[in-house]
């Protein structure tokens, strides 16, 4: 305990059992989320970390399914990032009066990979964060306010980003948000058309896949007649990759699969190897000019961390690294693998509606299978808990009995996301196939529902005693 005002040290903090760690966060963080995570048993205490394995404090081994949501395409703690690091740490980290070298070479290493002429970087700390900055961008350099986004998709939760976030749980308690954002349907492309055909809109923003929508992979060739409509009525593309950049989906940038080259591009997660946070936007540089060229505008927006040395150092190991190992080409062959394993299981279970994605960002949508006599016996809270929790009734049979952690998704609670790191073996691939078989299969509905509520009795018990 520090003097005077009994803070605890990293070797208190480190010594935290899980019952002190909950009332932490019951008292100081988020007394919601503590008791949301322990009600599944979802608050384990992980003590260690390699490539897609984590470890409990009781030894357990964990796969990764979830790998933070994209950020952990290299595994976690990969060892050359951590060098990287290692390698800089005699340096300034924060020096405003000075250009940094590493970002410098950062840059120009985005500018060589990403699609077309795309070659100004602006380093920021988080995906959200480069979604704002992008938004910003487009109004400057168009002249116009106006921004279209996509029904249910998620771009962040700052204010700007939440703007352009197409679900209204999200976007209800803070209104009015960010005036002039319109939305439309994800894929319709029609719809669009007449939004844009007014000739007062700044940039359309979508993503390729929406992950938090549920992995909604849209028509092919849709981006495509995206970029034909941006240019034909003057608005900018902002294609954000914050989740499926960087190998994600087989592709280095999802946008590749349909060939298209955005104005601005957003990015983040695995651009910081898991270890530093890290994101940034590109854009072409006559858009760059447009809005910020000249030393009269050059500061018009800027960032305190954006670009430090540490941060910097990590993107370079991490791109090195994804490139290196050929990740793109890893998870298009694994996400084959699995995409047609969990293909298979649907054919023999009818609790799954459907299995989508691309790469290793697969979602796993569960059917409601509750109906007749026993729905009506419960008053209808059968097919309520079907709907409405039966993806994280899964997700949390899958970490109790398994180990594998994996998650729904934000904007979907029915749907699970199996997002694992890239460098992933198709040992453990077939590991969770196996496991969601003897899940959906052999166990179904009731025996998912009881073990769940098996966990959280025990979960409660086990908080009493402690």
């Amino acid at each position: 305990m520090a003097s005077g005002y009994n803070l605890l040290s990293l070797e208190d903090a480190l010594k935290l059992s899980r019952q002190e760690i909950r009332e932490y966060y019951k008292r100081y963080i988020n007394p919601g989320l503590a008791s949301l995570l322990s009600l599944l048993d979802f608050d384990k205490q992980f003590v260690k970390a390699e490539g897609v394995y984590v470890w409990d404090r009781e030894g357990r081994r964990y796969i990764d399914c979830l790998g933070a949501y994209g950020a952990l395409n290299l595994g976690h703690n990969p060892p050359q990032v951590i060098k990287a690091v290692e390698m800089v740490r005699e340096r300034p980290n924060l020096l405003q009066a000075s250009l940094n070298p590493l970002a410098a070479a950062l840059a120009h290493n985005l500018a060589a990979i990403t699609p077309g002429d795309l070659s100004r970087v602006f380093f920021c700390n988080s995906g959200t964060e480069a979604v704002e900055g992008a938004l910003k961008l487009a109004r400057a350099a168009t002249g116009r306010y106006k921004i279209v986004y996509c029904e249910n998709s998620f771009h962040g939760k700052s204010f700007g980003s939440l703007s352009v976030t197409g679900r209204q749980k999200y976007r209800k308690p803070f209104e009015p948000l960010l005036p002039g954002c319109e939305p439309v349907p994800f894929g319709d492309a029609e719809a669009l058309e007449r939004r844009l055909a007014s000739g007062d809109v700044a940039a359309f923003i979508v993503e390729p896949i929406q992950g938090e929508g549920g992995v909604i992979v849209p028509p092919d060739g849709y981006l495509a007649r995206v970029r034909e409509l941006c240019d034909k009525y003057g608005s900018l593309l902002i294609v954000d990759e914050i989740q499926t950049g960087f190998g994600r989906t087989g592709y280095l940038f999802a946008c590749e699969h349909d060939g298209v080259v955005p104005d601005i591009l957003c990015l983040a997660k695995s651009l910081g190897g898991g270890i530093m946070p890290l994101g940034a936007y590109i854009s072409r540089p006559d858009i760059w000019e447009r809005a910020y060229g000249g030393t009269e505008r050059c500061l018009l927006h800027t960032s305190t961390f954006g670009g430090n040395t540490l941060a910097m150092a990590a993107g370079l190991a991490a791109l090195s690294s994804i490139l290196e190992q050929d990740l793109a080409a890893q998870a298009r062959e694994k996400g084959r693998f699995l995409l047609e394993g969990l293909k298979r299981l649907k054919e023999k279970s009818n609790l799954i509606k459907e299995v989508r994605g691309r790469g290793l960002l697969v979602g796993l949508e569960f059917n409601q299978p509750a109906s007749g006599f026993l729905n009506k016996l419960s008053l209808g809270k059968l097919n309520e808990l079907s709907q409405q929790y039966f993806g994280s009734l899964v997700a949390g049979e899958l970490m109790n009995r398994y180990q594998i952690i994996t998650a729904y998704t934000l904007n979907n609670p029915n749907v699970i996301r199996l997002e694992p790191p890239l460098i992933i073996g198709y040992p453990e691939l077939e590991k969770v196939l196996a496991a969601l078989e003897e899940i959906l299969i052999e166990k179904g509905f009731w025996g998912v529902a009881l073990n769940s509520a098996r966990t959280a009795l025990g979960s409660f018990l086990s908080r009493r005693k402690e």
